[in-house]
């Protein structure tokens, strides 16, 4: 058997484990009749706190507005800026950005791999 088909194996393993012990300490909170209360007790903070949030951000509008413009312009930057990065990869270039205080920058790649 392959090395990465051992490591691959054991990770499977270590998952399985670490999915049985969250269930078990999801099974105890769930049988607590203190943690049920704080978790009432917490749902009605929330509820409170978010209408306070919705008030304000009413008043905020248009700086709500503009901000989901930037996080769209900078989400769609960041896929440019790979696809700029891996082309110049594939094309043997030096691949490096700086920023305003000279701090530069290299790319870091990984590998996943995705069930078929």
């Amino acid at each position: 058997m392959s090395k990465l088909q051992e490591i691959f194996n054991r990770m499977l393993e270590s998952k399985k484990e670490q999915r049985e012990i969250k269930k078990m300490y999801r099974d105890a909170l769930s049988t607590s009749k203190v943690y049920q209360d704080v978790l009432e007790e917490l749902k009605v903070l929330k509820d409170r706190k978010k209408k306070i949030e919705d008030n304000i951000k009413d008043n905020f509008r248009s700086e709500f507005d503009k901000l989901d413009t930037l996080k769209t312009d900078i989400e769609s930057d960041k896929m440019l800026i790979s696809d700029v990065a891996i082309n110049q990869l594939v094309k043997g270039e030096m691949v490096e950005i700086t920023d305003q205080y000279e701090n530069k920058y290299e790319p870091i790649f990984s590998v996943r791999f995705k069930k078929r």
